[in-house]
């Protein structure tokens, strides 16, 4: 099958003296995003010829930690939503959520 059509996710990282990011923007095209400001930020990719996940994991030095604590459990929150979209396990989902609630509650997380 042919593709159809691409789309492009543009990130762009300001970094200081010492290479550490200041800046994140980043640009989806197609959603309508245009170069907007972002502190943190998690990518993860399938390597599928090495059978191994490739990642980046970055965030500004002036992102605060209780947003820093936020946007993890955020994420591990999306994951589980992921997991069960790409999956149907939907007992591994719950306890991951279980996790997620955990998560929160030992951090004391606002609902």
């Amino acid at each position: 099958m042919a593709v159809a059509h691409t789309s492009e996710i543009r990130l762009k990282v300001g970094l200081d003296e010492n290479r550490v990011p200041e800046e994140l923007t980043w640009s989806a095209e197609d959603g309508g995003i245009d170069n907007e400001k972002a502190k943190a930020m998690m990518l993860s990719v399938w390597d599928s010829k090495n059978q191994e996940s490739l990642k980046i994991d970055l965030w500004t030095k002036d992102m605060p930690v209780d947003e820093m604590k936020t946007f993890f459990h955020q994420t591990l929150v999306t994951m589980a939503d992921t997991f069960m979209k790409a999956t149907q396990d939907e007992k591994m989902t719950a306890t991951m959520k279980d996790f997620c609630d955990y998560f929160a509650e030992k951090l004391e997380l606002k609902s």
